[in-house]
């Protein structure tokens, strides 16, 4: 027998699963297009632009999920003169336009 509270129960469960999986497509859309951003920083286009997107998509599984920690080293290997608030305030600009991207689409 199924009560009110069980109903209200399994709602919330649909809906913070729900939640979750907008979240996690919305952190790998920004990703992506952090990832996008700092290869044009880097110097890279076309198919090693995308590689780079990828990588830092994939930081993201890594043992520390530090995107920042990636990027920022990428950069100072390579001299790239960007500082780490440019780097956070991206990152959150691009979480925004994600979030959006990923609430219009579905």
């Amino acid at each position: 027998m199924t009560t009110t509270f069980d109903k209200r129960e399994e709602g919330f469960e649909k809906k913070f699963a729900h939640d979750e999986e907008l979240k996690f497509k919305a952190i790998a859309r920004r990703d992506k297009m952090l990832g996008l951003w700092a290869a044009e920083k880097l110097g890279l286009s076309g198919a090693q632009a995308d590689a780079y997107a990828k990588e830092v998509v994939m930081a993201e599984f890594q043992a520390d999920h530090d995107i920042f920690k990636k990027i920022r080293g990428d950069f100072d290997a390579k001299k790239v003169a960007v500082s780490d608030q440019d780097i956070r305030r991206h990152m959150d600009e691009m979480l925004a336009q994600a979030v959006a991207q990923v609430k219009a689409s579905g």
